[in-house]
């Protein structure tokens, strides 16, 4: 004879008590989790004290991406390597603010990319210093009022970002203390149908790097530049018709529907953030040094200057030119290396560098970063 078939009750019963049973072992492994990150928090704030007293930097770009890096090459699921590196973020971010709350400008509002970068490097326990331009970013560290700013220095797809660049010249006792390099997708972002839309609003760079799929969807709408992507949603949200682009935690904040998403150009999109500060950070031993110089007037002469990299056997990974503002038919360089300027054999090239050009900078040197995905 066959078995009689449990009743649809019995069937939710078991199925009832076996979820009751593994939210039990949930509820423990919490307690579990909770005790440990405390203990782990203690450690932390023991070696903040002794950092203190040895007159220490409380952020420490290298030991905070090798901690990240160490659980990533260990993680073996289920939770996915962009779940993790948030967890253990904020992990660190608060323990670092058991020491002191850092404050960090950035160019805002709150969920541009640029606060996006700087969350993903400072997580949430920081004090925001939001500003309305590049400019204030560095202001305001140069002036102390923020320890930290979070600048865009460039984009894979446009190139350099002027209004940094143009600041390293103006304030070059700023140093780089670490970056961020960010993946950037952008999303088509609005409470309308696609088709209704009469206007497409961000910011200037992120309509660039999706101009083509814009040009191609939404021929029928005007496009229209803002001040940041942030503000784009916030517009998209107010008014008829309106559209953004921005990201998908922009998206969320502000109630919007994502009509498509990874709309950009180019697929490996990515834009690189600069961290600067007043201080200098020691090497690594996988490091980046950048470098800005202008060269005399005569033919050959960056040439000349950047041999000195070909003969150091260094490898140059960036450059970009930028019109001084002083002279006329002049230009500042902007160098990125790899190495760090104290290692010996960068020191030696830097030395000659400095002989070969009409004047040298060194903006900073730093840990190489991971690229993150948004």
């Amino acid at each position: 004879m066959s078995r009689k078939s449990e009743s649809p009750a019995a069937t939710a019963a078991k199925a009832n008590a076996q979820v009751k049973t593994l939210r039990t072992q949930i509820d423990k492994l919490d307690l579990q989790i909770l005790k440990m990150v405390n203990e782990r928090a203690g450690l932390a704030s023991d070696i903040g004290k002794l950092k203190e007293a040895n007159g220490s930097d409380i952020f420490s770009p290298a030991r905070e991406q090798e901690v990240l890096q160490n659980v990533v090459s260990h993680n073996k699921g289920p939770l996915d390597e962009v779940t993790v590196r948030a967890i253990y973020r904020e992990i660190i971010s608060g323990a670092r603010a058991l020491e002191r709350r850092i404050k960090v400008a950035f160019l805002g509002p709150e969920y541009s990319y640029s606060y996006l970068a700087t969350v993903e490097r400072f997580g949430q326990d920081v004090e925001f210093l939001r500003v309305g331009s590049i400019s204030a970013v560095f202001e305001e560290v140069n002036r102390g009022y923020a320890e930290f700013g979070v600048v865009p220095l460039e984009n894979s797809t446009d190139g350099r970002v002027a209004d940094t660049l143009e600041m390293f010249i103006r304030l070059p006792q700023l140093k780089i203390c670490s970056e961020i390099r960010l993946r950037i997708h952008h999303n088509l972002l609005a409470n309308c149908e696609q088709m209704e839309i009469r206007r497409v609003y961000s910011k200037g760079q992120a309509l660039s790097q999706c101009r083509n799929w814009l040009a191609k969807n939404v021929s029928h709408a005007s496009l229209h530049e803002v001040s940041s992507t942030a503000d784009a949603a916030r517009l998209a949200l107010t008014e008829p018709g309106a559209a953004a682009v921005a990201s998908r935690q922009a998206a969320v904040r502000y109630g919007l529907k994502v009509l498509a998403p990874d709309i950009e150009d180019v697929p490996d999109n990515e834009t690189r953030f600069a961290v600067i500060s007043s201080t200098s950070v020691p090497k690594t031993g996988k490091d980046k040094c950048s470098v800005m110089f202008s060269v005399k007037h005569n033919p050959g002469s960056l040439v000349d200057a950047l041999n000195v990299f070909k003969s150091n056997k260094i490898n140059m990974t960036w450059i970009e030119s930028f019109p001084a503002r002083d002279a006329k038919n002049e230009y500042i360089f902007f160098v990125d290396i790899e190495g760090h300027e104290d290692d010996p054999k960068t020191k030696k090239a830097l030395t000659a560098l400095d002989k070969e050009t009409h004047k040298m900078t060194i903006l900073g040197s730093y840990p190489m970063a991971p690229l993150i995905a948004d």
